[in-house]
């Protein structure tokens, strides 16, 4: 179990990115967004097109409602389900979180914690060659 953040810096920032390696080793973004009893993880994807959700500057909501920036499909945040536009009828795959005393941890077995931010956010090597011709 990793600690990632508090309820009330998601509350306050509007959500909190991380990335984590998923059960086939390769990292997956995740995001934590506030519901109204607390916060919720899912995958940082939506449902038609895997449009990323936060692209480094927040989870884009409106009341309790995550919104796809593609197509403006809407997510509950606490749920998950969308009712509306190119997504409906779905459901984002949901991450487990476990909150104690205000702290939130990564509790999900299929997921263990990289770093805070995206993908390409880590202290990695970057994507631009070092060859020279």
């Amino acid at each position: 179990m990793h600690q990632l953040t508090t309820v009330e810096q998601v509350h306050d920032e509007g959500s909190y990115l991380f990335t984590a390696e998923d059960r086939h080793g390769d990292p997956e973004e995740l995001v934590v967004v506030p519901c109204e009893d607390g916060v919720e993880a899912w995958r940082n994807r939506c449902t038609h097109e895997d449009q990323r959700f936060d692209t480094g500057d927040g989870v884009p909501m409106r009341d309790g409602e995550i919104i796809c920036p593609r197509h403006g499909s809407l997510f509950d945040a606490c749920e998950g389900d969308c009712d509306n536009g190119e997504a409906a009828g779905t459901t984002l795959p949901g991450v487990g979180l476990a909150e104690r005393h205000g702290t939130v941890f990564l509790l999900d077995e299929d997921y263990e914690f990289m770093h805070e931010g995206g993908i390409d956010d880590d202290d990695g090597p970057s994507s631009t060659s070092h060859l020279q011709l």
